[in-house]
This record gives structure tokens, C-alpha cells and sequence, in this order.
């Protein structure tokens, strides 16, 4: 039987930290079936979905345990079952973009809570603007929308909030 696991890996950015993951995830003979990588704050963090005989899980757990004496922090879940993006409603992709202030992330997640909708990825980053040199927030989403939910009472709910927090929003349908 196959099972499907969630890597987390965190630790001091450095060459060869992806290589030393998959090495290990291949060692132990699963399979890298997805992932998500980032360098924070000159930390190396991430993601990575692994799949796997059931038989091989102590083979992972031993090779998880050699990344930690390299200096990581790791951490694993059983994914549990599939499933489609399908079968949570609409797939949207949301992108915000404004002058960065403290709470936009919260705001904006609220809003979507609020109304059922899931956080299916979420990206953001500041960054001094070019020109003026003003810190600029930016965020992309995938949100999964309830079948129940209108678009537009969707975007109208965001662009409230978006005069107070000086926010563009642009909310387009994921084909």
C-alpha cells in the first residue's frame, strides 16, 4: 500500500539543501510528487509531498534523521486521502498588490474565511517600490470557493477593504 506524507524542512539556507532532500526521499525509495521551496530571511524552508510503500516509512524516518544532524529542523504528517481541487468548489487565483501596511494579510484572510472560501496556496512579498522607495505588499492566491458562493459578492466583500488598505486587486478565474 502507498502513502502519502508531508515533508517539512526548515533550517540555515546553504548550497546542496535541496540535493541532500531528495537524496534522501529517493534512499528511502519514495517518490517527490510535489513541493514547495522558499529562501526566508536566510532560512531554507519548505514543503514537499512524498509518496511511498508503507514498508519504506522507517527507511524515511532514518534518512529524515540524517538531514536533522545537518543542521535542519524536520518534520513529517501523513497526508491522508487525495483530494481534487474539483471537489472543493471553484479554483480562483487572486493577486493583491498596494503600499504595505500591518494587517493586510489578516484582513484579507478574514474576509475569506468569513465566507468559506480555502486558502489553497498563498504567496506574499514586500518590497521597496522603484520609484519612491515606499514598501509594497504583494500576494498571490489559488483559493478553492464554496459552490454556494457568488463571485462577485466575493470581490465586492475584498474591495471593500481594499480603499482602507490602499489595495489593487485582481481576481481572475483559473481555467
Amino acid at each position: 500500500m502507498q502513502v502519502s506524507l508531508i515533508v517539512s524542512v526548515i533550517g540555515p539556507d546553504r548550497p546542496g539543501l535541496v540535493e541532500q532532500l531528495s537524496s534522501a526521499v529517493t534512499q528511502a525509495g519514495g517518490n517527490w510528487e510535489g513541493s514547495r521551496l522558499v529562501r526566508l530571511g536566510g532560512q531554507f524552508a519548505g514543503m514537499v509531498q512524498v509518496i511511498l510503500p508503507e514498508s519504506q516509512l522507517q527507511a524515511l524516518e532514518s534518512q529524515l534523521v540524517s538531514l536533522e544532524s545537518a543542521g535542519l529542523k524536520v518534520t513529517s504528517v501523513h497526508s491522508g486521502e487525495q483530494t481534487t481541487d474539483a471537489a472543493n468548489g471553484t479554483a480562483v487565483n487572486l493577486e493583491v498588490v498596494g503600499q504595505d501596511r500591518s494587517g493586510i494579510v489578516s484582513t484579507i484572510s478574514k474576509v475569506l474565511a468569513d465566507q468559506g472560501v480555502n486558502v489553497i496556496e498563498l504567496a506574499t512579498d514586500c518590497k521597496d517600490a522603484p520609484m519612491s522607495g515606499e514598501r509594497h505588499f504583494h500576494t498571490t492566491a489559488k483559493l478553492g470557493l464554496p459552490g454556494n458562493i457568488d463571485l462577485a459578492d466575493l470581490r465586492y466583500s475584498i474591495e471593500e477593504i481594499a480603499t482602507d488598505l490602499i489595495v489593487e486587486l485582481d481576481l481572475n478565474i483559473e481555467r
